[in-house]
């Protein structure tokens, strides 16, 4: 009989599973511990559990931690970790060194339903949701999770596409018995589903990104094909409509590519659209695809649309690229790996 993984359990779930193992309810918050806060890699390392305790949750669990199948370390500093997950896919997982600061970006699906045309993710398709266990496995595993000190939700996948187990993530990671990191050392991004976005912002108090990569109804249809049943208008809306306190902060991804999404007309446009949102552009250099039609502009083209999109009023940043000699665009190197099979 294969065993239940222990690692990426919610307190409700290890308390339901004290009281199915006989185990008093105050284990729940010392196997809590034992996983989210020491470094141990069986059950049987629970010292503070009496032994029949202890054999009581071997019968039927195990700690289920996965240690990553390859390593790529990038001339740049940057780490791209790949992992084994269900029926035979394989995931990858970044962390991205920056002074004082270690963020790692983790998957939240192997593949993707989304489709959007740029992105070697969507060009696997769906292959199965993840896990709050392969989510959190993903920061867990990899050697230097004591000096991670953020956390996006920016590999593959769809994150609200997978709302329950991200929800059960992000509880544990936030959990006073978990992880007990400040919800603002974590950002979750989207293309924007709308009845999971307003589900989303009620139960955690995770930043928000949302991929935009065009503020043009037809032209963002053609990028991303979620703007046909969920558009950017309704994604705002809900935005706009919801509370947000100081600390939560709002972003919008935006690719840059040449000749598509770069002219003043965008700036423009987007200034319109988000006015009256507080929040920050995120500029994004496209990273090459095998077979790819689409580029990045120049250095000077992307200053300048930056610096546009500042003179009206809009905060917006480029964003570094990062570790592209170790195939760091997201899925990449998940389906090299697919097609070695």
């Amino acid at each position: 009989m294969q065993k239940e993984k222990l690692y990426g359990k919610t307190l409700n779930e290890l308390i339901a599973i004290t009281k199915r193992t006989g185990m008093p309810g105050f284990a729940a918050r010392q196997i809590a511990d034992w996983l989210y806060r020491k470094e141990i890699r069986s059950v049987e390392d629970m010292t503070n559990l009496s032994k029949r305790m202890r054999e009581a949750l071997s019968e039927y669990y195990e700690l289920g931690l996965t240690d990553p199948l390859k390593t790529s370390v990038s001339s740049d500093g940057t780490r791209k970790y790949l992992f084994p997950v269900q029926n035979g896919k394989f995931i990858e997982t970044a962390l991205i060194p920056d002074r004082d600061r270690s963020t790692i970006c983790v998957s939240s699906q192997a593949g993707c339903k989304m489709g959007c045309v740029f992105c070697m993710t969507g060009k696997q398709g769906f292959q199965g949701n993840l896990s709050s266990n392969e989510i959190l496995n993903q920061f867990r595993s990899i050697p230097e999770y004591r000096q991670i000190t953020n956390m996006v939700y920016m590999g593959m996948g769809e994150p609200l596409d997978n709302l329950d187990e991200v929800l059960k993530s992000l509880e544990i990671l936030t959990g006073d018995w978990g992880y007990g990191w400040s919800p603002t050392r974590i950002t979750v991004s989207t293309v924007g589903i709308l009845d999971r976005l307003q589900e989303f912002l009620e139960k955690c108090r995770c930043h928000l990104a949302v991929s935009l990569h065009s503020p043009f109804d037809e032209e963002r249809r053609k990028l991303m094909p979620i703007q046909k049943t969920n558009t950017v208008d309704e994604v705002l809306n809900i935005i706009r409509n919801f509370d947000f306190n100081r600390q939560r902060r709002v972003s919008f991804e935006y690719i840059l590519f040449r000749g598509i999404n770069d002219t003043p007309r965008h700036v423009r446009e987007l200034a319109r659209i988000l006015n009256g949102i507080r929040c920050r552009i995120n500029i994004i250099r496209f990273h090459p695809l095998p077979g790819s039609e689409f580029s990045s502009p120049g250095e000077m083209e992307t200053l300048a649309f930056r610096d546009a999109l500042n003179a009206k009023g809009i905060i917006a940043t480029i964003r570094a690229s990062r570790g592209i000699d170790i195939n760091a665009a997201c899925g990449l190197l998940s389906t090299l790996e697919q097609n070695k099979s």
